[in-house]
Order: C-alpha cells, then sequence, then structure tokens
C-alpha cells in the first residue's frame, strides 16, 4: 500500500465553512479544500497552498493545526493510506455565497486539467452536511477552537 502525504484547510469565515462539489463529477462528495504535500513543503504550507490553488482566494492566513489521521482508501479502490494533516485557515476577504474555480495544477489527477469545483459556504456549528472520506474529521476541534 502506498503512503500519500495530504493536507486540509478548514477555510473559515466569521462561524461559516467553506466547502465545495466536483460539478462534472458528483460522485466525489463534499470536501474541504486539500491535497497532496509536495517533498519540500511542510504540511502548513501544503494546507495554504491547496487552498489558494482550488478555492481561487487570496486572503488567507494560516490558523491552528488542528489533528492528524491515517486514511485507508480502499473503499474508494486505491491502495493507499493518506496521512491527513488538518488546519484552520482564515479567509480574511469578501466572497460570494456560492462560486466557481478551476483548479490548473491538480495533484491527484494530473491528466484531467483543469477540474472545476463549485464553492459554498456552510454555517457551523450545525449547518454543516456530511463531507465525503473523512473530511468532517476534525470539525469537532474546529467548532471548540473557534467556540461555537
Amino acid at each position: 500500500m502506498r503512503i500519500v502525504r495530504k493536507a486540509y484547510a478548514y477555510v473559515t469565515r466569521g462561524n461559516h465553512l467553506l466547502i465545495f462539489r466536483h460539478p462534472d463529477f458528483p460522485d466525489a462528495g463534499l470536501q474541504v479544500p486539500g491535497g497532496s504535500i509536495n517533498p519540500d513543503e511542510t504540511s502548513a504550507d501544503a494546507a495554504l497552498r491547496e487552498a489558494y490553488e482550488e478555492t481561487g482566494l487570496t486572503q488567507l492566513r494560516l490558523g491552528v493545526f488542528l489533528g492528524e489521521q491515517q486514511r485507508d482508501l480502499s473503499d474508494f479502490g486505491k491502495a493507499e493510506l493518506h496521512h491527513r494533516y488538518f488546519y484552520h485557515v482564515w479567509c480574511e476577504e469578501d466572497t460570494p455565497a456560492k462560486w466557481q474555480h478551476h483548479e490548473t495544477d491538480p495533484s491527484d489527477d494530473p491528466i484531467q486539467r483543469p477540474i472545476r469545483f463549485e464553492f459554498f459556504w456552510v454555517a457551523l456549528p450545525d449547518g454543516v452536511p456530511p463531507l465525503i472520506a473523512g473530511h468532517d474529521a476534525f470539525l469537532p476541534a474546529l467548532i471548540a477552537h473557534l467556540g461555537l
């Protein structure tokens, strides 16, 4: 089984969390920004980079480290074990309630470019729908950190 290091960003603005869907791949479920950690970067740097790349936002600030986990992806037909790092990231700009952005350099599938994402804000703590593949694992830590 291949081990892959991943970093994820819980991007918040006020008491709202940013999540997204893949309009062209509905089976990908609802997710938070994240992706592979490059060999020359820290997990914190990767979380912030992925948040910038996937969302198109420009005014983001790294918050606290929320936790790490290992996630076996065999239930998705992949012989991969993801070592995941989750961070809080503050959004310091005004955004629409919903928008689309194209990631031009996806780490998961370099052949499929660009990938279209549809982003939207959901209310914390009770308005977050189920997220795919454990992306919601550290939401309780985020909610506690924000005092919600």
